[in-house]
């Protein structure tokens, strides 16, 4: 019975004796055992914690909403990679690249030896493991404890691939289980084939080189399917210090440089550690040196990178152009832009020379004259000191080779020029066999220099202040091949980069007398007019504005169009444009290929309006070819797909532009262009100078190309003496010669016929007419003269003397 003998709140029965009761345990264990017993136990629960803690984490971020999607990554199909848009020119050689420098190569085209030298070098387990190599974490664990900081990874390529493509760099344990979470289901969704190919295109390998293909080509000079085990050992060893091993491959070594050589030869013995590389094989390359072929800047005509880049984003879509990788073939001929070029930049510096920038204007012989010079200049110098948009004449009153600093004084104002600092200065002082000329050889005391003042500097040496030459003047040339309109050369400025100021697209400036043709075609075109119209070359006001002629300001009376174009004689092209109206000539230019809208002011006819220099060949290669309107042609491919031809339009009759070009000719043969007579070719031109000389022109018609040069200053500032046919023929003149045209002339259309004329009436040359007195002219069908010029010595009512007018 229960209780029995007991109370059952544990209280021995009354009346029973107290006292110890004898107690016999079953059987006693050692404490020992105990432990371990509830050790395991623990251990245990704890491990069950553990899993069920990771399991719970994994969950948890596997189901964050802000987890990156792998599946952009699954459909491998999709894979559209941000890769470099290759910019060719017409040969098909690259001129310059567009986007990140990655070329996309496919599995196939990858050599296994690459491939497993990635593998070996990242990642020995790539193709057995499932996204993660656990084995591998807990070796680098161990290893990392053991060193007392990290001295190895555990990322799979996988991994490696997730945190490229979908996350960030950020370190954090948070980031670490989303990598792991990501891996895993990317290796259920893509082969290893895709996820290696994702991550040889997609590694950065120093020098904003993306991709295997891409490193190989900068490394090597080659494609990836041609490197050797070596090279590939080497690619394979770059992505943990990309920056640090492309340094030192170049030779430019610091503090934490890793040997390239040592790093190479671990790569080749793992790959004979897993079977893919023979000893020998291994031993070749571990024996032979490092070779790298750095690929040199290929940007050899910035402006056409530029171009073809606005031309893509036109067609494509600027969302389109990172992942582009495409191969672009401009219109450029590398030949003729390199004739362009250095054509301009001698040009330019003739300039500079005439217009005494960064040169003396002149020089004092003693002391006596610069101290009256000095007084002179302090006299001119405002008391609140220079204003820094103006310019300011100094004398030189020391010079030091070994600072590059020229003193010079601009009026009780001392400032030093920095010539070593002026990014213009190597212009102004080029190298003649490689060696420029010292500060002393070109200048020295007693030299008068135009300067810009610019304040206080403290870097200088020998001043307080600090002074600059101007700025010098820039130009442009365009070169468009007139049946395709492909433009071959198109210089932007005197030197350009990348994404600069590019003057023969983009520049407005005043054409001047090069305008001309215009006015004439709106004439001719008419029916009014021909060559041989004479008109009153004489003074006249037009609405309060008397115009004068530019070359000399003389009249030379009546006159034919032929010569009044030749001679650019101002007042007949004002005459042209009052009777044609400015509309019509401006109309015409527009449909030929000028997009400026134009005033519709007789100025016009003197080119008051801005255009850009593309524009004008565009509008007079449009003349050269007939009377043919098309748009300029950049680009001629993409990816060896041709773009095709623009829409054509004739928008001036074929025998009004050839008598248009055929007048232009004179201007070559006896006008303001003789200069270029020197080619002995046919051909048609037209200089331009507008007002002050601030810009000059020259626009060159052959029957195959058209060529326009621009030059003056970018803020407009007057160039003395300057004028179209004294700066701008000559560098047409370089440019032409080394393209070595042929002599052929332009093909006459129908509808044009010739007669012989009398040079100074325009009327049919009679009979026995002196030499030299006539020309064989060309008009449009319908337009020639009918009646005949007097014989020399005949009376007429042209030429009878009445009393009336006397004899003094």
């Amino acid at each position: 019975m229960q209780g029995q003998g007991k109370d059952p709140r544990g209280k021995p029965p009354k009346g029973g004796k107290r006292g110890l009761q004898k107690f016999d345990p079953p059987h006693s264990r050692p404490l020992w055992v105990s432990l371990i017993k509830w050790g395991f136990i623990a251990g245990i629960s704890m491990a069950a914690l553990a899993v069920a803690t990771v399991a719970f984490v994994f969950w948890m971020y596997g189901r964050d909403p802000n987890l990156p999607d792998y599946k952009k990554l699954a459909d491998f199909a999709a894979y559209h990679p941000k890769q470099v848009t290759q910019i060719l020119d017409m040969n098909d050689h690259k001129i310059g690249e567009l986007g990140e420098r990655r070329t996309f190569v496919a599995y196939k085209d990858i050599p296994p030896i690459v491939i497993e030298a990635f593998i070996a070098a990242e990642d020995t387990r790539f193709w057995d493991h499932g996204g993660v190599d656990y084995w591998g974490m807990l070796r680098a664990f161990v290893a990392n404890l053991r060193a007392g900081h990290k001295t190895q990874g555990a990322s799979t390529i996988t991994q490696q691939v997730v945190k490229n493509m979908l996350l960030t760099n950020e370190k954090s344990f948070k980031r670490k289980i989303q990598e792991i979470i990501l891996a895993r289901r990317l290796e259920t969704a893509l082969t290893k084939d895709e996820i290696i190919t994702l991550y040889l295109n997609e590694i950065y390998f120093g020098h904003q080189r993306y991709g295997v293909q891409e490193a190989a080509r900068y490394y090597f000079g080659k494609d990836i399917k041609d490197v050797n085990p070596g090279e590939a050992a080497v690619l394979a060893m770059m992505p943990k210090k990309p920056e640090e091993f492309a340094n030192a491959l170049f030779g430019m070594k610091h503090e934490k440089s890793t040997d390239p050589k040592a790093r190479q030869i671990y790569v080749l013995n793992q790959l004979v550690t897993i079977g893919k590389l023979s000893k020998e094989e291994a031993q070749k390359w571990i024996d032979a040196p490092i070779r790298v072929v750095q690929e040199t800047d290929t940007s050899t005509a910035p402006e056409w990178v530029t171009l073809a880049e606005k031309e893509l984003i036109k067609m494509k879509g600027a969302d389109a152009l990172p992942t582009l990788g495409a191969k672009v073939r401009t219109t450029m001929d590398p030949s003729v832009q390199k004739l362009a070029q250095s054509a301009l930049q001698t040009g330019l510096r003739n300039l500079d020379a005439r217009q005494h920038i960064g040169r003396p204007v002149k020089h004092l012989k003693d002391d006596k004259a610069i101290a009256a010079e000095r007084d002179k200049l302090a006299k001119k110098m405002p008391k609140a000191g220079p204003d820094p948009k103006e310019t300011y004449y100094a004398v030189v009153t020391d010079v030091f080779d070994d600072d590059k600093e020229v003193v010079v004084d601009a009026g009780n104002y001392e400032a030093a020029i920095a010539l070593g600092a002026d990014p213009n200065d190597a212009r102004f002082n080029p190298p003649v066999d490689g060696v420029a000329k010292k500060p002393s050889e070109r200048f020295s005391k007693g030299d008068i220099v135009e300067v810009v003042l610019a304040g206080k500097v403290d870097a200088l040496k020998h001043a307080k202040h600090a002074a600059h030459f101007l700025t010098p003047p820039q130009g442009a040339i365009v070169v468009i091949e007139n049946k395709s309109r492909k433009v071959r050369a198109m210089v932007g400025g005197y030197s350009t980069k990348k994404g600069d100021l590019n003057r023969a697209l983009d520049a407005m400036r005043q054409p001047g007398s090069s305008f001309k043709p215009f006015v004439y075609g709106a004439a001719i075109d008419s029916g009014k007019y021909t060559p041989a119209s004479v008109v009153n070359d004489a003074p006249e006001v037009f609405d309060l504005w008397k115009p004068k002629n530019f070359e000399t300001g003389k009249f030379e009376g009546p006159v034919t169009l032929r010569h009044a174009i030749s001679k650019s004689i101002n007042t007949v092209a004002i005459r042209l444009a009052y009777d044609v109206k400015p509309e019509t000539i401006a109309a015409l230019a527009n449909k030929l290929g000028i997009t400026a809208k134009l005033p519709n002011e007789l100025s016009l006819a003197l080119g008051s309006g801005e255009v850009k220099p593309i524009d004008m060949a565009t509008a007079l290669a449009s003349i050269a070819d007939g009377g043919i309107a098309m748009q300029p042609r950049f680009l001629d491919a993409i990816d060896g797909a041709p773009l095709g031809e623009g829409k054509s339009e004739q928008v001036m009759r074929p025998e009004v532009a050839y008598v248009i070009t055929s007048m232009m000719k004179s201007v070559v043969t006896e006008g303001t262009a003789t200069k270029a007579l020197v080619l002995k070719i046919p051909l048609a031109g037209k200089t331009g100078t507008s007002n002050e000389a601030m810009n000059v022109w020259f626009v060159g018609l052959t029957p195959d190309y058209t060529f326009i040069v621009w030059m003056g200053f970018d803020t407009p500032k007057e160039m003395k003496g300057e004028t179209g046919g004294t700066a701008a023929v000559p560098v047409f003149v370089d440019v032409a010669k080394g393209m070595n045209l042929p002599a052929k002339d332009f093909v006459r259309p129908p509808h044009v016929v010739e007669a012989t004329i009398d040079k100074a009436s325009g009327l049919l040359a009679p009979e026995g007419a002196p030499k030299g007195t006539t020309i064989n002219e060309v008009f449009v069908e319908g337009t020639a003269p009918t009646e005949y010029a007097a014989k020399p010595g005949d009376v007429t009512d042209d030429n009878v003397v009445t009393g009336e007018y006397g004899n003094d």
